[in-house]
């Protein structure tokens, strides 16, 4: 039994994933402060001058990281709240919705930690990104709420709805760094709380719009 060689576009993924795995493991050991381009390479096995084909330096490869970790993680939430959307009487997919962002923020927390940083810091290079990024993130909790039937047919009610949307966010990212941090140990904890936010949330909005 023989092994196909690869095509020279498979085996440029194949190192550009090996680079990506081997900077999200200093990340998660060493911080943003021990992630140099030197060590990626080294740890994915390759000539550090191989690095370059794939990135153009140390930022360009951590739009990378945020970009595919980041993608995965909106589709796996709209997924999520997909299916709480069409089964709304069970309750562990509404917490479902809230229990995937809380386990990757988790698992690689140094990411969250530098687009938080990014965001306020006008000289970062990723501040643009780290912008952008939570507009995403944003757009599609905003979306999702106004497909489960909250109405954005004016300024008002799309403005209310990307408050809410970046309020859970934000407090879901808080409690995923107290979590990290060890204030917060029990997850269902968190999703507890983010449950009864955003129960309260909607609840607010729904008077709100019955009532304009």
């Amino acid at each position: 039994m023989t092994n196909t060689p690869l095509t020279r576009s498979e085996a440029k993924d194949l190192t550009r994933r090996r680079l990506i795995r081997a900077a999200l493991e200093i990340l998660d050991k060493e911080g943003e402060a021990g992630l140099t381009t030197v060590k990626v390479a080294k740890a994915a096995g390759i000539a550090q001058s191989s690095f370059y084909v794939h990135f153009k330096d140390k930022q360009d490869l951590l739009r990378a990281l945020g970009d595919e970790g980041g993608e995965r993680l909106r589709r796996a939430m709209r997924e999520a709240r997909r299916q709480a959307r069409e089964a709304p009487t069970e309750l562990e997919s509404h917490r479902d919705t809230f229990r995937i962002p809380l386990d990757a923020i988790s698992r690689h927390p140094e990411l969250l930690r530098i687009q938080l940083r990014a965001r306020h810091d006008p000289s970062s290079p990723l501040r643009e990104f780290a912008t952008e990024t939570a507009k995403a993130y944003r757009d599609h909790h905003a979306a999702d709420l106004a497909a489960l039937g909250y109405t954005a047919d004016n300024e008002r009610d799309r403005r209310r709805l990307e408050m809410i949307a970046e309020g859970i966010n934000a407090a879901t990212n808080a409690l995923a760094i107290g979590h990290i941090e060890g204030r917060y140990p029990e997850i269902e904890e968190a999703v507890d709380v983010l449950v009864a936010l955003s129960r309260g949330a909607l609840r607010w909005l729904r008077a709100t719009q019955t009532g304009s």
